[in-house]
């Protein structure tokens, strides 16, 4: 095992100097319920019966239902204002930390970026053991949206991981040594896993990402035990000259018209959330987007291209399909369905429910029959252009203006969401939603020169007038959402629009972290600010709670980074922070000193003087757009992940072709790009590079003539 303190991006260009200095957790002995043997002691029972031991958190969302509410109030509204930092814990890496910690008889387990496992003490922050799966760090260049893990499962004694190249390893819970490690995938497209594996029954089950690069989507479950396959669900159609891998797709084909799909991946790939009823023994699957985005493209006759951005419930005995509702028939607007759902009793027209609820990036909060999938309620709560309302049905009204086939087409929400990955919380005290709500526009330029590129971004979006948007276009809050009114009972505007996922608590309590760099708790029944504390880098992953020897924590990962940082320019580096990674965990009267928070100010060296002609620099441009503003940001702007290129040391420059062609910093995390990319396209887009570092602060790139005012790049 090993320890990478510090990498960069994956895609394109170059990193502009590594290094760093890596801060020691507070050590002490392990608190009393770590004892050897028993270490991860988790079965379907256990987790089912959650609510008997609320100081623990057993699953990713606590409980199977992912309500993300704990039942804990010694830390109350009352008395909130006393927390203080307890311990924190440097994870070594300097990417985007998204992990939900467990913690289990005295033990806290927890992942990184890299996909890297470690186990605390969760009273002391000591680290027990770490794991490292040395991810090549060259295949960061196939992540989307970062290096990011959302956690592990614990099952039975073991510790499951899944890894940014695609594996699923099983580990000893009690020493952190690998039991067992299987690929999830197969042949060359570009899958990844970044969401937690999920366990039910035995099986644990994982899904990959990788649409925007061309791969077609799918969930496995494997045994527990072994490793070995059980079964696997392909959520669309492959070659329809070829017989379908499961039942389903039969009814599925008819609804994909035209087109060769298949050859590009076709999407609808399965990188985040799920969900378990125990009573009606059904798994919940949120599915994603088509590859590519264009349905113009990927479908051109039309159909609602199933199973893409879907809930899909799924018998996890046969992995056979159970009933369907699909949010966004025919998506091409990057609309997944992969956010966070929760399960929930509601009473609704008078009569009790069992409810199945999503606010999917479409900006619509929808409430679902769980047992057959019948669609009861669902209302925008975002902003929304590409939908004027759904019907009886719940099936979208669309905006013939949002489809963008054939011409540009600006749209609300863009391809970020009005809510992405970061998870939601519903309190049964309140009856209310917590939700991180978003509002970015989208401009969708279709690409009119498209052809598939095996390891590129193959979206159908031109990308190339995609240079930057101002930090003002942007708004984000904390909303909370009334499921059985469908209306917004509070809202608290936040400083931007990437920011954390959210914890409930029976002491009257939300939390939140803010991607500017702060944790926060908040009054449950109407919003008012009640403690706040700085965390020194971004704080995006959603906190747990748990009690160790009768004393409350509250515990949260922070770590600037994912999609947004990584590409959105001006927008992400308005954030002002760094990108160190950290578990922060407070208490009542807690007063560990915080962690050093670094300057994100630096002065630019000269640049190498502008030789090149307007038009190589514009060529450059082009390229760059296309294959490297995705990690290091858009008009040459980092948003403070991946180190800026207009501040390259003078000694980097010469070397531009061995970075991108010859893999020179592939250590790092600096793929190279020789199947894109010649010799030739590296001097241009050095070029453009160059003259972006002779141009004044974070100005915008000079306006193209075909780009849209509130264009805004790609995201996840």
């Amino acid at each position: 095992m090993r320890s990478f303190k510090k990498a960069a991006c994956a895609t394109a260009i170059i990193l502009a100097g590594l290094g760093g200095q890596a801060h020691h957790a507070i050590a002490a002995a392990p608190s009393e319920g770590a004892q050897a043997g028993t270490a991860g002691n988790v079965d379907g029972a256990r987790i089912e019966a959650a609510d008997k031991e609320p100081g623990s958190w057993l699953a990713h969302g606590r409980t199977y239902s992912e309500q993300r509410f704990s039942p804990l109030d010694k830390i109350n509204a009352q008395n909130v204002g006393k927390l203080g930092l307890a311990w924190w814990y440097d994870t070594g890496t300097e990417r985007g930390i998204e992990t939900t910690p467990l913690v289990i008889d005295g033990v806290m387990y927890a992942t990184g970026s890299w996909s890297i496992v470690f186990a605390l003490d969760p009273k002391t922050g000591k680290e027990l053991w770490r794991y490292d799966p040395e991810v090549p760090r060259e295949y960061g260049r196939n992540a989307c949206c970062d290096v990011v893990n959302r956690g592990v499962a614990v099952w039975e004694g073991m510790v499951y991981v899944g890894t940014t190249d695609g594996r699923l390893i099983a580990l000893n819970a009690a020493d952190g040594k690998k039991v067992w490690e299987v690929s999830t995938t197969g042949g060359k497209r570009p899958y990844t896993i970044t969401g937690a594996p999920y366990v039910v029954k035995g099986k644990v089950i994982i899904g990959n990402g990788g649409a925007e690069l061309g791969a077609r989507g799918y969930f496995t479950a494997y045994d527990a035990k072994t490793g070995k396959q059980v079964w696997r669900f392909y959520t669309v159609p492959g070659d329809p000259s070829k017989p379908v891998e499961n039942p389903e797709l039969t009814a599925a084909l008819p609804t994909w018209k035209g087109g060769e799909w298949w050859k590009i991946g076709g999407g609808g790939t399965v990188w985040d959330s799920m969900a378990y009823d125990p009573e009606l023994n059904l798994l919940y699957v949120g599915t994603g987007n088509g590859s590519p985005w264009s349905k113009h493209i990927r479908s051109p006759g039309g159909g609602d291209n199933l199973y893409l951005s879907s809930i899909l419930a799924i018998d996890p005995d046969t992995g056979r399909m159970k009933w369907y509702f699909q949010t966004t028939p025919g998506d091409s607007w990057d609309y997944t369905a992969t956010q966070h759902m929760i399960l929930a009793d509601l009473t609704i027209d008078g009569k009790p429910r069992k409810v199945i609820m999503q606010a999917p990036k479409n900006g619509f909060f929808y409430v679902l029959d769980r047992e057959s999938g019948k669609f009861l309620s669902g209302e925008k709560y975002s902003t929304v252009t590409w939908a004027k309302g759904l019907d009886a049905n719940g099936r979208p009204i669309f905006n013939p203006k949002a489809f963008w086939g054939k011409k540009t087409a600006i749209v609300i929400p863009g391809p970020l969401g009005a809510h992405n990955w970061q998870p939601m919380s519903f309190d049964p005290q309140t009856g209310l939603v917590y939700l991180p709500q978003m509002d970015i526009a989208g401009a969708y330029i279709p690409d009119k020169h498209f052809k598939y590129r095996p390891g590129g971004w193959n979206t159908g979006v031109d990308w190339t007038n995609a240079d930057d948007a101002d930090p003002k276009a942007m708004k984000g809050s904390l909303l909370a959402w009334d499921p059985v009114a469908q209306k917004k009972r509070w809202q608290v505007p936040l400083w931007g629009a990437w920011n954390g996922g959210v914890l409930s608590t029976a002491g009257g309590l939300v939390f939140q972290g803010t991607g500017n760099g702060f944790f926060n708790a908040y009054r449950a029944s109407d919003g008012k600010a009640l403690w706040q504390a700085p965390a020194g880098t971004g704080v995006l992953a959603p906190p747990v709670t748990y009690v160790i020897d009768g004393e409350q924590y509250v515990a949260v990962g922070a770590g600037w980074g994912g999609a947004f940082a990584l590409t959105f320019g001006r927008m992400a580096k308005s954030a002002g922070v760094p990108p160190a990674g950290r578990i922060m965990t407070f208490k009542l009267g807690g007063h560990a000193a915080p962690p050093p928070t670094e300057s994100t100010k630096r002065e630019r060296p000269t640049p190498p003087p502008m030789t090149a002609s307007a038009e190589e620099v514009e060529r450059g441009r082009v390229l760059y757009q296309n294959n490297c503003q995705f990690c290091h940001g858009a008009g040459v702007v980092s948003g403070g992940v991946i180190p800026d290129l207009r501040y390259s040391d003078p000694a980097v420059h010469p070397l531009y072709h061995d970075i991108v062609l010859k893999g020179m910093y592939e250590h790092a995390g600096m793929a190279k790009f020789d199947d894109l990319l010649t010799a030739a396209d590296v001097d241009a887009i050095h070029a453009y590079v160059i003259k972006r570092a002779h141009e004044p602060g974070d100005a915008p790139p000079e306006a193209h003539p075909e780009a849209p005012e509130s264009n805004v790049p790609p995201a996840k």
